[in-house]
């Protein structure tokens, strides 16, 4: 399947809203240790709120769960959204958190959301608290996350981890961001250039965790139409250009990226668009173009565009993000853009170049000064 359909696949699952892709546990697990290996207490003694969590279906519930001790949470609270989406040909059975009561029969398929919840109490006694301790009740809500009821949870909360709906990531991100918390979301990588999300991007009030292998991301899409994505097994998609959005500190973002000067790459770069050839400037911008991530010149001091996909090896300390593509959204290129050119993307010797982040070293501003 090529770039582009891919893409449109992943537009047809924003515009049906019918976008539930659940993450795998190994995903979960290396994301979380990298937060823990940064600052080992990073969750201790935090409320961790996991909205849009089934655990039915998700395995954020199961995880923190599993973990509850080993990071010393205080809470943890999980919520799901319910809109009576069981498909008819499911046959229905309790599950580890259900019931088989007969009370509860009428409302097997309730358009009523549900809150999990687990605190220090050991219920079942043995020992231990985790997964077997988790008590749930139904929302008097659909346990929408915009609801009064899950944003009193949010306020409750210190921390907010989840993959939220693709179509609703812009609204997710609103609300987290409204309550001041800390939290680490899944979403494309689409939505780093989008307008509400860049300018928290460039202010670092949000940046990319340490990312799924080979920026591809697997997911467990029990509603999901197998033409949005690549069908990799049973029930499990596979989706490119997937990352975490955070602003829980990990390691990754502060190494330093080991760059060759601009000769150095005119020589030796492996890009032929680099090497015997060097850097070209925009037509309509005051920056240079590069090509890839790898190909950027240590001794630049102008302003450069490079792929989105450098935000993965973004450091704060080595660079600064003075903009971005204007067609991603007015003003993002901070004076760039020569608006009388006509055309809002990039422009290399007549060519338009696919979105750009526009960056510059950060020695730039100590030699200006």
């Amino acid at each position: 399947m090529t770039e582009q359909a891919k893409n449109s696949n992943l537009s047809a699952a924003r515009k049906a809203k019918n976008d539930e892709f659940y993450t795998q546990w190994s995903d979960i697990e290396r994301e979380m240790n990298a937060y823990l290996e940064f600052d080992p207490e990073v969750f201790r003694d935090k409320v961790v709120l996991l909205p849009c969590d089934d655990p039915e279906w998700s395995n954020f519930t199961k995880y923190f769960a599993l973990h509850f001790s080993d990071f010393g949470l205080k809470k943890l609270i999980s919520t799901s959204y319910a809109a009576d989406r069981k498909p008819p040909e499911i046959v229905y059975q309790p599950t580890l958190f259900e019931t088989s009561d007969p009370q509860y029969d009428s409302q097997k398929t309730s358009t009523h959301g549900k809150k999990y919840v687990l605190e220090r109490r050991d219920l079942n006694s043995d020992g231990i608290v985790n997964i077997e301790d988790l008590q749930w009740e139904y929302l008097q809500g659909d346990g929408d996350f915009r609801s009064n009821e899950v944003t009193a949870l949010r306020d409750e909360a210190d921390i907010i981890i989840t993959n939220p709906p693709f179509s609703l990531f812009q609204d997710f991100v609103k609300w987290i961001m409204a309550g001041k918390k800390r939290f680490a979301i899944v979403g494309h990588q689409n939505a780093i250039t989008y307008k509400d999300t860049f300018p928290l991007i460039q202010s670092n009030q949000i940046w990319l965790g340490k990312g799924f292998p080979r920026n591809m991301a697997h997911f467990n899409a029990p509603y999901a139409p197998s033409q949005w994505t690549e069908q990799e097994g049973e029930g499990i998609v596979r989706v490119s250009g997937v990352q975490w959005y955070t602003n829980l500190d990990h390691g990754r973002r502060h190494e330093p990226m080991q760059l060759m000067t601009a000769a150095d790459n005119f020589k030796f770069s492996k890009h032929s668009s680099v090497r015997g050839i060097g850097y070209r400037k925009y037509d309509n911008y005051d920056a240079i173009e590069i090509p890839r991530s790898d190909a950027i010149p240590s001794d630049e001091d102008g302003a450069m565009g490079v792929p989105i996909t450098f935000m993965n090896k973004y450091n704060p300390e080595q660079f600064e993000i003075v903009g971005a593509s204007e067609s991603e959204g007015k003003g993002f290129s901070n004076g760039l853009w020569d608006s009388e050119h006509g055309v809002a993307q990039p422009v290399v010797d007549g060519s338009r170049v696919y979105k750009r982040i526009f960056i510059r070293h950060r020695r730039a501003e100590t030699k200006e000064s």
